[in-house]
């Protein structure tokens, strides 16, 4: 298992071509379930499992994985499902993610394989479904519906983070103009409410959207009306989303004669040198790993500044 994934820098040169590898799982059903590769460690067999006293329920227990302390959550449960079987599920492993600046171990009751996507075929979740609010996107995989779980969603509930912007980052921000806003981009509800929170907090208004495909149309909307520079201040942009990835995104707008100017920051999940050099390549003005609202906050004022 462990060689399923273990080369992964040979799985960057899709980055940027609107294509992503999704790690297919099960949840003790039929059901197949999907996480993006670049937020996956490893996977592995199930682990001795501690308790932790005053944990969530959704917290099988603790694992010593490579010489650190890892929380194990039990996804199924975390998504409304009953708890998996421990003892008696030969088939159970943990695949060990890292993001938003953390490790954490997700049971599954088994994992499939690695498939190949095109964003442009990954489509936001059907309204009204049981598990809509943990869903970050679906797709088809073999002529087979695939569900894309909002793991930044599971974890935050978990662990919620800080979100609040410090005085003293708020007030750097009281001298500067706030007559434009800034566009979100982030498929995301969580990561949504979290950056427009530290936005609104520095004074600036925000438009949102749910992907870089509508972010573009919107985009081009106001390009279209000459009303680019007057509306917009910079694009806060995701780099995993449905239809269109922030790298695609970025690319689009400095082709595009009337918005090639506009100020975008990157802001992921994912970290690493890796995101730092496909930012340049994509000619992103900066990258930012999720979450720190006072980091998010003072490289917003910074462009704002040179605006």
């Amino acid at each position: 298992m462990s060689q399923f994934i273990d080369d992964i820098d040979q799985r960057t040169r899709m980055v940027g071509q609107n294509r992503m590898e999704l790690l297919l799982f099960h949840l003790g059903g039929k059901q197949m379930f999907g996480i993006n590769v670049f937020k996956v460690r490893e996977v592995i067999a199930k682990p001795t499992l501690r308790h932790l006293p005053g944990s969530s329920p959704t917290v099988r227990g603790v694992a010593n994985i490579r010489g650190r302390t890892v929380s194990v959550i039990d996804l199924a449960l975390a998504i409304g499902f009953a708890a998996q079987p421990i003892d008696d599920d030969r088939d159970a492993k943990v695949i060990v993610t890292e993001f938003n600046r953390s490790v954490q171990g997700f049971w599954v009751s088994a994992v499939d394989r690695i498939v190949n996507v095109n964003w442009e075929t990954v489509k936001p979740p059907p309204r009204g479904t049981e598990r809509e609010s943990y869903l970050v996107a679906v797709t088809e995989v073999d002529d087979r519906l695939v569900e894309i779980i909002d793991v930044e969603r599971v974890f935050a509930q978990i662990n919620p983070l800080k979100s609040e912007v410090s005085d003293e980052v708020q007030k750097q921000a009281a001298i500067l103009p706030h007559d434009r806003r800034i566009l979100v981009v982030d498929d995301s509800l969580v990561a949504r409410k979290q950056i427009e929170r530290a936005i609104l907090e520095l004074g600036f208004r925000t438009e949102t959207r749910s992907d870089g495909r509508a972010a573009l149309e919107y985009l081009e909307e106001l390009a279209a009306a000459d009303m680019v520079e007057s509306s917009i201040e910079m694009v806060i942009a995701d780099i995993e989303m449905p239809r269109m990835d922030g790298y695609t995104l970025t690319r689009k707008i400095r082709e595009h004669g009337k918005l090639k100017n506009l100020r975008v920051i990157l802001h992921s999940s994912l970290s690493g040198q890796f995101n730092h050099d496909m930012v340049k390549r994509a000619g992103a003005d900066d990258f930012l790993a999720k979450f720190d609202p006072d980091e998010l906050a003072t490289t917003v004022l910074k462009y704002a500044k040179q605006s």
